[in-house]
């Protein structure tokens, strides 16, 4: 079995990561943005309840080594961020951008059914956590620019488990 890239180890080690609840902020979030800065997210981020799937993906890859997206924070930065990868040649670690209500979305790939991608993501549940979002919802397929792919399409059987509809 292919090893996991670096980002993605870096992301598994932060499952379970929740947002505080109310108007309390997460600590660990808070320290995300507080170590990226607005250089790298763009903006002064300030409370937890701001959408932060793209401070998890730019976390996990600053992390490693790897320069995040400009505008880190806007998960649509993310769409054109390092080199395409098409459906076919997806591996885990792959970040996925997706279209949601109001914005979009971004995530690792773990894997895929016939119809969605299993997705390591923050801000999934307002946590840290592997979701099901459709497939017809991706927009882009992006890999870090002059790293190898490592490994090749996950294959999961279909979970039963609902899709994701919303992800903030």
């Amino acid at each position: 079995m292919a090893k996991e890239p670096a980002w993605l180890i870096a992301a598994r080690a932060k499952l379970g990561t929740r947002e505080a609840a109310g108007p309390a902020n997460s600590p660990t979030i808070m320290g995300w943005a507080k170590r990226l800065g607005t250089k790298v997210l763009g903006m002064v981020y300030n409370a937890d309840s701001v959408p932060w799937c793209g401070l998890f993906v730019a976390t996990c890859m600053d992390e490693v080594g790897i320069a995040p997206a400009p505008i880190a924070v806007r998960a649509k930065s993310w769409a054109t961020w390092g080199q395409n990868l098409a459906a076919d040649r997806l591996a885990p670690g792959a970040v996925l951008v997706f279209e949601r209500p109001g914005g979009g979305h971004v995530g690792f790939y773990a894997g895929e059914n016939a119809t969605a991608y299993r997705v390591l993501g923050g801000n999934q549940g307002d946590c840290v956590s592997l979701t099901w979002i459709a497939k017809n919802r991706c927009v882009a397929r992006r890999w870090p620019t002059g790293r190898a792919v490592i490994g090749a399409p996950v294959q999961l059987a279909a979970s039963g488990a609902p899709l994701s509809r919303n992800e903030a």
